[in-house]
C-alpha cells in the first residue's frame, strides 16, 4: 500500500497538461451550439410547430399528437446533423444524480434499416422504476415509472447522444423526481405574483423565478484519489492529519489559478457552453485546491437543469486532465467545505424585476410587497427551508465558521433594515394629497442602489441589492429541493397577502393604505428572522433561541417538518405535494442520511484493521528491533528512551483505536437492528457517528509517529498539492 501511495505521487509530479482547444475565439461564435433553442426550432419546424412549442414554454399549453411528431422528426434530423446515434430522457431522480437510459434511432426493417424517432418516443418513455429511491409509493415489484417531456428545457447533445428533459413520474402519477414538485411551485408562484402585481400593473401576465447558482468544488490528482479508498467510496477523507500550512494565510483565495486547473477550466467551460450553460466566473476559493464557477442568471428550472448538468459534465471533463472533482460539502476537515449560492428573484414578462427598487413611490411600493412578503415567508417557514438544505454532507459544514448556521435568519443590510423599521413605526395618512404623502417621514427607497447592502457571508438568507442568496445550500445538492420550497412558501404567502388586502379592500380601504397596512403587520410579525450581525458566533445562538429561532443541527431531526401538520397543510394548499408524496420523502432523506453514515463506518472499519493499525504494527516491530538492537550492544536506556517512547505511544493509539473500531461495530449493528427509518437515521447520528472523529484523532496520532516511508494512505498536504 505504501508502494502505491509513492507511485501516485510520482504520477502526480510528472504530470502533463493537455492542450485545450476551443471551437471558435469568441464564445459567442460556439455559444448553444449542441441545444435544440430557439433559434434552431424556428430553422427545422414549421411556424405552427414553432408557435405550438413556444407555447407550451410559456403558457403550459398541450402540445398536440401531430405537433409532436413534427417536433421529434426536426429533432432527429438536428442531432443526427451532428452525429448523434442515439436518444435518451434525461431525468433526475431522488437519488441525488441524473438518470439516462440510451435507445438508439437506428431501428431494422423489411426493407432494410431505417432512423426513427417518433413524437410518442420524445413524450414519454417507461424507463424501469423499480430501484430508484420511492419511499414506499410502489412496491418494488411493481417497476413501471414513466418519464415526460419537459418542453420548457431544451434538448441538447452530449457526445453523441440526443438528451431530452424529462419529469419521471411513478404509474400512479406520483413524483418520483426533483423536477416535478419544481414546476408545481413555480406554477405557484406565477400565479399567485400575478396576482399581486395587479395591484400596481395589469399589463403583467407572467412571473418567472430567476435563478444563479455559485458552483463551489474541490479538485484532487485522480492518481491520489485512487489510492485514498476512503475518498473513493465516500468522497472524503476519513482520516488525514491537518498539514502546517493550509488556508491559515488565506493566499489561495482570488490568487493565481494553477496551470492544469486553468486547462480543466478551460476545457470544462468549452462544453458548457456548447451546452448553452451561461458560465461567466471562474476563480480560485479559500481553501486549497478548492475553485467555483458562476453562470448567469436564467430562469429557474433551466438553471436547475444546467446546474444538474454542469456537476456531471465537470466530473467527466476532469479525468481527461487527471482529476476528480469532489463535490461532498466537506472532504477535508480543518478547511472550508463547499456550497453552491443560489441567487433568487422574480421577473416579470415585462422584463421587471419584483425585488429591484424603483425610482417611484408607486414602484417602491411594488418592491416593498414583493419584498416583505418573501422576509414574512421565510420567517413562517424557517424550519422548512432549513429542512430543504438538510444531509448528511451539509452536517459538517452548516455553522463551521465558514458557511452560514443552522439556524435560519435574514440579512437585509443597514440601510433597508432601518426603512422597514421606520415603515414599523411610521403613521400612515389616510388622507392622501398625491402618491408622495403615501407616508409620513419614510427615506425614499431610490437611495438603495444594487450595492448598497454588504455581503454578510454568516448569513444563510441575505438580501444582495436586487435578488435574495440562499447561502445555506450544499455543493453537491441538486438546488430544485430547496428552491421548489422557497417558491411554494413565497407563494403561498403572496396568496395569503392578497386576501389580507383585499379585506382591506371591501372594507373600503383606499388600496395604497390597504397594503401599507398589511407591509407594516408583516414586518413586525417576522422581524425576529432578521439579523444583521454575526452569525458565527456564539452570542448569535443565544439571542437566536431568545428570539424564538429554531437551531437545528442534525439532519433526522430537521426533516421532521416535512411531515408536520402545518407543512401538509402548506404542500395541500399549494398542490406541490401530496401528502403520500411528502411522506415518501422524508423516508427517502433519512434512508440517504443513515446509509451514507453507514458507509463511511465501514470504510473506517475496513481501513484501520486491514491498512493503518497493520502498518503502525510495522513500523512499532521496527523500533522494537532497533531497541533490541541498542541493548545488546550495550547503550544504557536513555540511548534509546526515545524509540520506548515512540513504542509506547503507538500501542496506546492502536488499542484505543482497535477497541473503538470494534464498539463501533457493534453500535452499527445495534443500528440496523432498530425499526423506523427516522429512528434508525437517530441512532446512527448519536451512537455511530460520534466514534468517527475519536478515532480519526487518534489515527492523526499515528500519522505524525510513523515513518513517512511507512505510512500507507496519501497525506492531507498531497492531496492538496496542484501544480
Amino acid at each position: 500500500m505504501s508502494n502505491f501511495r509513492f507511485q501516485a505521487l510520482q504520477a502526480v509530479l510528472t504530470r502533463t497538461i493537455p492542450e485545450v482547444k476551443t471551437p471558435a475565439s469568441k464564445i459567442s461564435d460556439y455559444f448553444a451550439t449542441n441545444v435544440f433553442d430557439k433559434k434552431k426550432m424556428r430553422e427545422y419546424l414549421s411556424k405552427e410547430a414553432y408557435q405550438s412549442i413556444i407555447n407550451s414554454i410559456e403558457n403550459g399549453e398541450p402540445i398536440a399528437r401531430d405537433t409532436a411528431e413534427q417536433i421529434a422528426s426536426a429533432m432527429k434530423a438536428w442531432s443526427m446533423s451532428k452525429g448523434a446515434t442515439h436518444y435518451t430522457h434525461w431525468f433526475q431522480p431522488l437519488t441525488g444524480t441524473t438518470a439516462e437510459k440510451h435507445d438508439a434511432f437506428f431501428e431494422p426493417g423489411p426493407d432494410g434499416a431505417i432512423e426513427k424517432f417518433s413524437g410518442d418516443a420524445l413524450a414519454q418513455q417507461e424507463p424501469d422504476a423499480s430501484s430508484f429511491p420511492n419511499g414506499g409509493i410502489r412496491n418494488t415489484f411493481e417497476a413501471r415509472g414513466y418519464t415526460a417531456w419537459d418542453p420548457s428545457s431544451p434538448a441538447f447533445i452530449m457526445g453523441r447522444t440526443l438528451c431530452i428533459p424529462t419529469v419521471f413520474v411513478a404509474y400512479t402519477g406520483e413524483a418520483l423526481d426533483y423536477k416535478v414538485p419544481l414546476l408545481k411551485a413555480l406554477n405557484a408562484l406565477d400565479k399567485a405574483a400575478v396576482d399581486v402585481c395587479h395591484y400596481f400593473d395589469k399589463s403583467i401576465e407572467k412571473v418567472n423565478a430567476s435563478l444563479g447558482i455559485e458552483q463551489e468544488y474541490f479538485l484532487v490528482d485522480l492518481a491520489l484519489y485512487n489510492a485514498r479508498p476512503d475518498m473513493y467510496l465516500t468522497g472524503r477523507t476519513l482520516f488525514g492529519h491537518m498539514s502546517a500550512k493550509n488556508q491559515q494565510l488565506e493566499d489561495h483565495y482570488f490568487g493565481s489559478i494553477p496551470d492544469r486547473v486553468y486547462a480543466f477550466m478551460q476545457d470544462f467551460e468549452t462544453e458548457a457552453l456548447q451546452l448553452g450553460i451561461p458560465l461567466k466566473t471562474r476563480h480560485n476559493e479559500v481553501a486549497p485546491s478548492q475553485f467555483e464557477c458562476a453562470p448567469i442568471y436564467e430562469e429557474i428550472n433551466l438553471a436547475i437543469d444546467h446546474n444538474s448538468l454542469l456537476m456531471d459534465l465537470m466530473d467527466k471533463v476532469a479525468k481527461r486532465h487527471n482529476f476528480k472533482v469532489l463535490l461532498h460539502e466537506k472532504p477535508y476537515a480543518g478547511v472550508n467545505g463547499s456550497g453552491k449560492h443560489n441567487n433568487w428573484s422574480m421577473i416579470t414578462n415585462t422584463g421587471k424585476n419584483l425585488l429591484s427598487p424603483g425610482k417611484t413611490p408607486k414602484n417602491n411600493l411594488m418592491f416593498l410587497t414583493f419584498f416583505v412578503n418573501t422576509i414574512k415567508a421565510v420567517s413562517e417557514h424557517a424550519d422548512l427551508l432549513r429542512a430543504s438544505i438538510a444531509s448528511v454532507n451539509n452536517d459538517h459544514r452548516l455553522g463551521a465558521n465558514e458557511a452560514p448556521p443552522a439556524i435560519i435568519s435574514i440579512f437585509l443590510g443597514s440601510q433597508l433594515s432601518d426603512v422597514l423599521d421606520e415603515i414599523e413605526t411610521s403613521r400612515i395618512s389616510k388622507k392622501l394629497k398625491d402618491e408622495a404623502s403615501l407616508w409620513q417621514g419614510i427615506p425614499k427607497i431610490p437611495q438603495i442602489l444594487k450595492d448598497n447592502t454588504d455581503r454578510n457571508r454568516t448569513s444563510p438568507f441575505a438580501f444582495t441589492g436586487n435578488k435574495f442568496e440562499l447561502r445555506a445550500v450544499g455543493s453537491s445538492a441538486n438546488s430544485a429541493n430547496p428552491m421548489t420550497i422557497l417558491n411554494l412558501i413565497v407563494a403561498d404567502q403572496l396568496k395569503k397577502f392578497k386576501v389580507d388586502v383585499d379585506k382591506l379592500l371591501r372594507k373600503g380601504e383606499k388600496k395604497d393604505v390597504a397594503l401599507l397596512t398589511i407591509i407594516k403587520r408583516y414586518i413586525k410579525e417576522s422581524k425576529a428572522i432578521r439579523f444583521e450581525g454575526n452569525g458565527y458566533s456564539a452570542e448569535w445562538e443565544k439571542e437566536a433561541e431568545g428570539r424564538g429561532l429554531s437551531n437545528i443541527k442534525t439532519t433526522p431531526k430537521a426533516l421532521d417538518v416535512l411531515v408536520a401538520e402545518k407543512t401538509e397543510k402548506l404542500f395541500e394548499d399549494t398542490g406541490v405535494f401530496t401528502r403520500r408524496e411528502a411522506h415518501a420523502r422524508h423516508d427517502i432523506l433519512l434512508e440517504e442520511f443513515y446509509k451514507k453514515l453507514q458507509i463511511e463506518a465501514r470504510v473506517i472499519g475496513e481501513l484501520v484493521n486491514s491498512v493503518i493499525i497493520p502498518a503502525a504494527i510495522e513500523y512499532q516491530s521496527k523500533l522494537v528491533e532497533n531497541v533490541k538492537g541498542l541493548k545488546e550492544i550495550g547503550l544504557d536506556k536513555s540511548s534509546y528512551a526515545a524509540q520506548l517512547d515512540i513504542i509506547t505511544k503507538l500501542a496506546e493509539h492502536i488499542n484505543f483505536i482497535k477497541t473503538n473500531a470494534d464498539q463501533m461495530l457493534e453500535e452499527r449493528k445495534k443500528a440496523n437492528s432498530i425499526e423506523g427509518t427516522r429512528e434508525k437515521a437517530i441512532a446512527y447520528d448519536e451512537t455511530v457517528k460520534p466514534y468517527f472523529q475519536s478515532i480519526r484523532y487518534h489515527v492523526d496520532k499515528l500519522e505524525q509517529l510513523v515513518d513517512d516511508n511507512l505510512w500507507p494512505l496519501p497525506k492531507f498536504r498531497e492531496l492538496l498539492f496542484i501544480k
